[in-house]
């Protein structure tokens, strides 16, 4: 059966105390709403569609740049989560399976727990998604007889019996898109706040005779952010998850509490992840790989066998070959660097190309930005580059070749050649004893003043 996601991302956030729409601050490096819609496309959804409101723009940009199939409703007065449901109709008109309503401020609903939803829509009509909650505080609470669930109560409406329940609502619901998009359009304001919520489609439900009923999921997966202290609070909650499960997959995490992973992190088994590692999106690393201390990955790829570090920098479209060593204070962009190269301290490599077994010396700079267009330097296998070389793009040096210390390379060098691009030193005996005279004496005078 076909499925679709409606996710809510409508919501200003204003305890945010922010310009951008609460949806679109990030957990991981990727914003929370994209996180909701990577919980959701494990159910292979033929259908997204993303409900917006505040910043709709921004919204629109952000879920089509993870999902370019994403399509947009717009709401544009926020009357409650069954009005905001109900503004996706129009889209899924004619839509035969099952929807899923999510939210973009609730990033950690596991696939699994979608998966079990999906489950128990074989059964029933209506399927919420609920936690037994360490404290209810003022959520809405399901009301269960046995496996069926009666009605959720929203706390304002709810009495003090109702009240005890432990049994919370996390607001995710499945249902078969005509049934749910009928159930919505009947939903009345005539509440406490005077909103239509979407929780009154049980109850509804139930008036017609149609069955619903809840699925638990551990209390973590519906931890929603309204706040700074809410997202530092999800931002943690994630990277805990995220160390334990590299752990278990095998990579050692010598200070565990120190790494920071992003959203779509993956690195191999054997790996070792030494202290003060921050890792942006799009990092892959293979195994039997080392990453040194206070080293930055984002965008990049590291292949079986590379050290990396430390304090080193792999910037976006760093690709790495086998045993690649980088070294202490250096810093890769967009190169390609071929199995055993070795760029070992103090060093700039960007829109580059190494081969295999060259030895970049310390201080080298690959000088690929004239102000207005990056140009490409290429360097050969088993070359060497010496020490403090400026190399200046575009420029090529050929298999075997060398570079002397302290050179400006502006042209290309031939395969197994040695360029030398310096200026002859001159040595004046005396000159710095007589200078330094002059100088003293001209300091001296100046504070005479």
């Amino acid at each position: 059966m076909d499925t679709a996601l409606v996710i809510l991302a409508a919501g200003m956030g204003t305890r945010m105390n922010s310009e951008l729409p609460k949806v679109l601050h990030q957990i991981a490096g990727a914003p929370m709403l994209v996180h909701a819609m990577k919980s959701g496309t494990a159910l292979d959804p033929s259908r997204i569609v993303v409900v917006a409101g505040h910043g709709a723009d921004q919204v629109i940009a952000a879920a089509r740049d993870w999902d370019d199939r994403a399509e947009i409703a717009v709401q544009d007065e926020q009357l409650g989560t069954g009005h905001a449901v109900a503004q996706a109709a129009p889209l899924l008109e004619g839509f035969s399976g099952d929807v899923f309503v999510l939210y973009g401020d609730t990033p950690f609903i596991q696939p699994e727990t979608l998966e079990r939803m999906q489950e128990a829509r074989a059964r029933h009509d209506v399927v919420i998604l609920g936690f037994e909650a360490a404290d209810p505080k003022r959520y809405g609470r399901l009301v269960m007889q046995g496996e069926v669930l009666e009605k959720i109560i929203e706390y304002p409406e709810a009495t003090e019996a109702e009240r005890a329940i432990t049994f919370c609502n996390s607001g995710v619901v499945c249902a078969d898109a005509a049934t749910l998009f009928d159930l919505v359009a009947a939903i009345r304001n005539d509440n406490v706040k005077g909103e239509y919520y979407l929780t009154d489609i049980v109850a509804l439900a139930r008036a017609r005779g149609l069955s619903a009923t809840a699925v638990a999921c551990d209390e973590a997966e519906t931890m929603g952010v309204d706040s700074r202290a809410g997202l530092a609070t999800a931002e943690a909650a994630f990277q805990a998850r995220a160390r334990a499960t590299a752990m278990e997959d095998g990579v050692t995490l010598i200070a565990p509490e120190t790494v920071f992973f992003a959203h779509d992190t993956v690195i191999g088994r054997d790996t070792v992840i030494e202290p003060n590692v921050v890792f942006g999106p799009e990092v892959t690393i293979e195994s039997d790989a080392q990453i040194r201390a206070f080293s930055h990955l984002e965008g990049a790829h590291v292949s079986r066998g590379g050290v990396i570090g430390p304090y080193a920098r792999l910037r976006p479209g760093a690709e790495l070959a086998e045993d690649v060593k980088i070294g202490n204070f250096v810093e890769v962009k967009a190169a390609q660097i071929d199995r055993g190269a070795k760029v070992n301290h103090l060093t700039y490599i960007g829109d580059a190309v190494i081969g295999e077994d060259t030895n970049i010396g310390a201080g080298t700079i690959t000088c690929n930005y004239d102000g207005v267009m990056k140009h490409q330097t290429r360097i050969g296998a088993r070359a060497f580059i010496g020490s403090d070389t400026m190399l200046v793009a575009p420029v090529s040096i050929g298999d075997d070749a060398m570079t002397a210390s302290g050179s400006v390379i502006t042209e290309d060098v031939e395969p197994g050649a040695l360029a030398i691009g310096r200026t002859r030193q001159v040595t004046k005996p005396g000159m710095a004893r007589k200078l330094k005279e002059l100088l003293r004496a001209k300091k001296a005078k100046q504070q005479a003043k």
